[in-house]
């Protein structure tokens, strides 16, 4: 009775014996082993390589400009609608319990006060103050046309900083959806040469056989 057809065996994906050349771009190097998926998958990387360096820089500039404008106006609007003004507290702030550390000095602590908004009017809100402040003391708060308590416009630093901060995810968003469309490439290629070994064991299998 003959024997049935043996499993098909995936290729194995171990680490190349020591004595054979290891060099970059395998897939494109001529080879009697070399899979047409191989060179397809190899020019598939490079050219996504290419896209990447050359989008990743553009992204960057794209994306880092329109935040800039973006900033520049919202900056230009909150000069236009906001002023500064002095306040007055109406209760001590807390005291910080390390006086004297660089935690104290950036420490804010929501404290009532009392302030003419640019209607005229006298208006009291929390507003952060730094600890240890006594009543009756003055800070410097900036407020909108309606007398709300509102943070001062954007500085330069401010923007530039946002600025960057928007190029740089672009730039990682462009390697990051490189990376992924890579992963795909590979993942479809590796199954379709999963199904092509399988095919080819299948007629090769039964010469394999022994009769029993």
């Amino acid at each position: 009775m003959a024997g049935g057809t043996p499993e098909a065996q995936s290729p194995a994906e171990d680490p190349p014996p020591e004595d054979l050349p290891r060099v970059m771009l395998w897939r494109l190097r001529r080879s009697p082993l070399r899979r047409r998926t191989d060179l397809l998958q190899g020019w598939i990387g490079i050219g996504l390589l290419l896209a990447v360096l050359a989008a990743a820089p553009a992204a960057m500039f794209l994306v880092g400009d329109t935040a800039y404008r973006h900033y520049k106006r919202t900056a230009e609007h909150q000069q236009q609608v906001r002023q500064p003004a002095r306040a007055v507290l109406v209760q001590d702030a807390p005291r910080h319990p390390e006086p004297g550390s660089t935690e104290e000095k950036e420490s804010r602590y929501p404290v009532r006060v009392r302030f003419t908004d640019p209607t005229g009017h006298t208006r009291t809100a929390k507003t952060g103050v730094g600890p240890g402040l006594t009543e009756g003391s003055t800070v410097r708060i900036w407020s909108d046309t309606q007398g709300r308590l509102t943070g001062p416009p954007l500085t330069t630093d401010q923007i530039r900083s946002r600025c960057m901060g928007w190029a740089i995810t672009a730039a990682l968003a462009v390697t990051f959806l490189g990376g992924v469309a890579y992963g795909i490439t590979d993942l479809v290629l590796r199954r379709h040469n999963l199904a092509a070994w399988d095919t080819a064991w299948a007629g090769t299998a039964p010469r394999w056989t022994a009769a029993t």
